[in-house]
């Protein structure tokens, strides 16, 4: 069967109605392995929610090609919606279109001119531990051999260098807890967010250039939490931050440039 460009946006569709919420993708690794059951070029192999089908044609060179199947939690947009030639949803765009497209280029192109490695993973969208990448190198690191990598994420067909770090950092302010009726007994532990939001909001985006490539960092409030009852001071806010940073600093470095942005609204001993 080969899939023109109707069956990607019906096939897009059906992927996005099957649930796949991170560590929940044990109904799509189905699902796609089904579809590449009576693909005879390909040797797949199933590693937990992880599919892995190869070619094996001698060729001088192998090519990944790599897509997740997980999505982040719903927002009111569990099933999709097929409108022309546009399908919205969960995991629409981040990444069930491109396993669709994943899938079609598996079963079609029977003799590629490089040998090619298909992979449909778990958990990208979560801690990286939890990464199915990581579970298929504990268990067949040999399925992960190759000379390049392309991930499929949505990049509106444009080739980008993806090797941005991420850092998830959570800063807990303190306060003094006191009943609203007494508010000036205590101390707002989620009045003090101000300023640090100020901070986050001031952070000024590295634009570095390396091999040709332009890398963008960003740092986002992704979320926060705190209070304990609706007439009650709260003592104590979490505020978590995503930071991505371009591949010039290790992990260390943009943890500490991060540390020193937000210094101002961190009094000793609150880290």
């Amino acid at each position: 069967m080969s899939l023109g460009a109707v069956d990607l946006l019906e096939l897009t569709a059906e992927l996005v109605d099957i649930a796949s919420v991170s560590h929940d993708e044990a109904r799509v690794a189905t699902f796609v392995a089904t579809l590449l059951g009576d693909a005879d070029h390909l040797e797949t192999t199933r590693i937990g929610h992880n599919i892995i089908s190869r070619t094996s044609l001698g060729r001088p060179r192998r090519l990944l090609v790599a897509g997740h199947l997980d999505t982040v939690p719903p927002n009111g947009n569990e099933r999709a919606v097929v409108d022309g030639d546009r399908c919205s949803g969960l995991g629409a765009a981040d990444m069930k279109g491109g396993v669709a497209v994943m899938v079609d280029l598996a079963r079609r192109v029977v003799e590629p001119s490089v040998d090619v490695t298909y992979i449909w993973y778990a958990c990208e969208e979560v801690e990286q531990r939890y990464s199915g990448l990581i579970e298929i190198e504990a268990t067949r690191a040999d399925l992960l051999l190759a000379d390049a990598a392309v991930l499929v994420e949505p990049t509106s067909a444009v080739v980008e260098a993806g090797c941005q770090g991420m850092l998830r950092v959570a800063v807990e302010l303190r306060g003094e807890r006191a009943h609203t009726a007494r508010s000036w007994m205590g101390v707002n532990a989620i009045h003090r967010l101000g300023r640090l939001l100020d901070c986050v909001d001031g952070f000024e985006q590295r634009r570095p250039v390396i091999d040709g490539c332009e890398y963008r960092e960003s740092l986002q409030a992704v979320r926060v939490e705190g209070g304990v009852a609706n007439n009650v001071v709260p003592d104590q806010v979490r505020l978590l931050l995503n930071h991505r940073y371009s591949p010039d600093r290790t992990r260390d470095q943009a943890f500490a440039a991060l540390r020193e942005l937000i210094a101002p609204a961190i009094d000793a001993g609150l880290w």
